[in-house]
């Protein structure tokens, strides 16, 4: 995966679903769209475009390929969310959560359960 690399819409979809799946076919792929469901060549075409980018890779069986990811979801996430992070809200976390409870309209008691939530999962990643 290049730095920075931005998936769009449909990769995106294509790769959560991968990731979902582990390792998966077209057809496994496919099945797992919502409707309306792109076509298979939609499918493998986005694939193709996936692997050019380094975020999947594939492996022959027989006459099907079996799709893999190549980038582990986590990774894409930070790099996306550091990213939003770092271009819409310079480079403030407080700023990015405040945003995010007051387009969400969250209550101080939820606040307040994911600050106890954050610190729980700090802690635990510490030991």
């Amino acid at each position: 995966m290049e730095k920075n690399a931005q998936l769009t819409k449909a990769e995106e979809q294509i790769m959560q679903v991968l990731w979902d799946l582990g390792e998966g076919t077209v057809q496994d792929i496919r099945d797992r769209l919502e409707e309306p469901k792109p076509a298979r060549t939609t499918v493998s075409t986005v694939l193709t475009i996936l692997e050019n980018k380094g975020f999947a890779s594939h492996h022959g069986q027989g006459r099907i390929n079996r799709y893999v990811p190549l980038v582990a979801k986590e990774a894409y996430s930070k790099t996306q969310l550091s990213g939003l992070l770092k271009n819409y809200f310079g480079n403030s976390f407080a700023a990015m959560a405040s945003f995010f409870a007051k387009e969400n309209n969250y209550s101080i008691e939820e606040l307040d359960l994911l600050l106890k939530d954050t610190r729980e999962e700090l802690k635990k990643e510490k030991e």
